[in-house]
């Protein structure tokens, strides 16, 4: 069975030598020390290795049950969620005024990362959770926060969103589920919608559903969407659950992964409502969820590959296969380990240079929200939305991708259920769909993200990096660095030129090397993350430090990003300056 052992040394260094956490002036980041925030890795660390790891092959191989109307968890599940409640795993970063415990979003985030690739198909249950509360908070009344979100900081309640429907996925506009309002101010549910992610299940005792539902009247197509709240069992007024809503499971969706996520078709008829923002304006409400969510499923990608990775590793060292060309290095056994060979240090270096940088990209995105909402710094929130459909669509992408090359390590075993590797893969694929599938991601990035505040923030990301190159061109040991991420920046703003002087006169021009151009900007984000760790690596190492190896390490894994994986840049703008007419050459009746 596939072990995970939390990396909380990284975490540490990503926190304190790259963000330098407790000296921002970030609110709440002073309380960030190393031993505040190891305390914390540390102990979610053993309950992601001793509780959440040995459930994942449960979730996978059990799954989910539907009987007579009610959903069940696999075994195990309900008593380790008690346990993350009693722990107060789900309100970490949740408001204290609602029984949370006001720990910045970075932390939570960071403690995400573990518990997903531990397990997660469990996580998503407190996961969506947090999206639905965050919503609440953000939108909802006075009463509506008191009466709802005690319980969802605590998971005694859980939350969902529910957005696609069978005939309506991306295109919201085209939805069917009715709000009708009531003469007391709720509203009459009635619609379908699948794929609801934790739609219902045995481990709490309430489910709110955030449901996007047109009211009869209003405006045509995602303008007239507004966004509900939609209880399970009614809540009365002091807070007792009343009668059960309209509300139903209509079945469980058979799934590629995340078995253990209950996963639904959920049946609203004449489900009692209450409107959660402004009549018509659902889908600012609901971005709210989704925004975050689209980070949650960044950190997915960057779980599954770390998962993998670890288990990849060990079998590489621990089997045996060939000998090495340069000579034998287990001379006294039969043949040399795996990772004597150049091509599975090959495929390894892949996967670790992508974890490693990915985590300090994530964990700096976490920041910028953080600085976003405690500081209320309109720059470093147009920064985190310019850089959402990057971390969303290329760490689930390239996370995708390491969870193939570890299943690859493996040979045929990594193709056999039992050694669970291909588990970490068919987790990792929904990742790459589900909150706006990456293609999309990638339109919203070239089409809205691009241009918005006239280009302001796509703009103070390039100059970030042009100064950084600048500052450390003469550093010693820095030219590594500096050269290739140059070069790579230069390379995106190419493509940016050619979106400007193609774009107007044929937008296909640009839609059609959006994904490239999203893997481009993903490649240049790794970059400076690389760039970033090897210059305090550098510093590190001129104060002769007791684990010098580890510095060394890091930079060694740095420069392999650097020269074996940031030159993709380059095969990305050629695609992109060849336009659309490669592309649409065919009619559609010539596929």
């Amino acid at each position: 069975m596939p072990s995970y052992t939390a990396p909380t040394k990284d975490m540490q260094f990503v926190l304190h030598d790259l963000l330098k956490v407790s000296t921002s002036d970030i609110p709440g980041y002073d309380e960030l020390d190393n031993s505040f925030t190891g305390a914390i890795l540390e102990e979610a660390g053993k309950i992601s290795s001793e509780v959440l790891t040995p459930l994942n092959i449960v979730g996978d191989t059990e799954g989910c049950r539907l009987e007579n109307g009610v959903v069940y968890t696999p075994t195990g599940f309900k008593d380790a969620f008690e346990q993350m409640k009693e722990g107060g795993w789900t309100g970490l970063d949740c408001d204290p005024e609602y029984g949370g415990q006001g720990m910045p979003y970075l932390m939570g985030t960071a403690v995400g990362e573990m518990f997903s690739s531990a397990n997660q198909a469990f996580t998503m249950y407190q996961g969506l959770t947090h999206g639905a509360y965050s919503a609440i908070h953000a939108h909802g009344t006075d009463e509506q926060k008191a009466k709802y979100l005690p319980n969802m900081v605590s998971c005694d309640w859980t939350g969902t969103m529910n957005l696609t429907e069978p005939h309506c996925g991306t295109d919201l506009g085209l939805m069917r589920t009715k709000a009708e309002p009531q003469g007391d101010g709720s509203y009459k549910i009635t619609g379908q919608k699948i794929f609801i992610s934790a739609g219902d299940h045995d481990m709490s005792d309430n489910v709110i559903h955030l449901v996007l539902a047109k009211i009869p009247g209003g405006p045509e197509g995602i303008k007239g969407v507004s966004l509900f709240i939609v209880p399970k069992f009614m809540v009365n007024d002091d807070g007792s659950l009343g009668e059960r809503n309209g509300v139903s499971v209509g079945k469980i969706e058979e799934k590629m992964g995340i078995h253990g996520n209950s996963t639904c078709v959920m049946n609203y008829d004449e489900a009692t409502g209450f409107l959660l923002g402004t009549e018509h304006k659902g889908m600012r409400a609901m971005f709210t969820m989704m925004n975050e969510a689209r980070l949650g499923v960044a950190m997915q990608g960057l779980a599954q590959a770390e998962a993998a990775y670890q288990n990849a590793l060990f079998y590489a060292k621990d089997r045996l296969q060939g000998r090495d060309v340069t000579g034998a290095k287990n001379p006294d056994g039969p043949a040399d380990p795996l990772i004597v060979h150049p091509d599975i240090r090959r495929n390894l270096m892949d996967q670790k240079s992508f974890t490693e940088g990915a985590r300090a990209f994530l964990f700096w995105g976490a920041m910028m929200i953080d600085k976003a909402h405690r500081s209320e710094d309109a720059d470093a929130d147009g920064l985190i939305s310019l850089l959402t459909p990057v971390l969303k669509g290329f760490l689930t992408d390239k996370g995708y991708d390491s969870t193939v090359n570890a299943q690859q390590v493996y040979g045929g075993h990594g193709y056999i259920e039992e050694w669970g590797m291909s588990q970490f893969t068919r987790d990792a694929r929904i990742a790459m769909i589900y909150e706006g599938a990456n293609g999309v991601q990638a339109l919203d990035l070239v089409g809205r993200k691009l241009g918005q505040d006239g280009g302001k923030h796509v703009m103070a990301f390039l100059e970030m990096v042009k100064t950084f190159c600048k500052e450390n061109a003469d550093v010693e040991g820095m030219a590594d660095f500096v050269e290739p991420l140059k070069k790579a920046s230069k390379e995106l703003q190419a493509a940016g030129m050619f979106f400007m002087q193609n774009g107007m006169k044929n937008p296909n021009h640009a839609l059609a090397g959006s994904y490239d151009f999203m893997h481009m900007m993903g490649h240049v984000c790794l970059g400076l993350m690389w760039g970033q760790m090897a210059k305090v690596s550098i510093e590190a190492l001129a104060n002769n430090p007791s684990d010098a190896a580890f510095y060394k390490t890091k930079l060694a894994t740095g420069r392999y990003y650097m020269t074996r994986q940031l030159p993709a840049t380059t095969m990305h703008l050629a695609r992109i300056e060849s336009g659309a007419d490669p592309v649409m050459a065919l009619d559609a009746d010539q596929f």
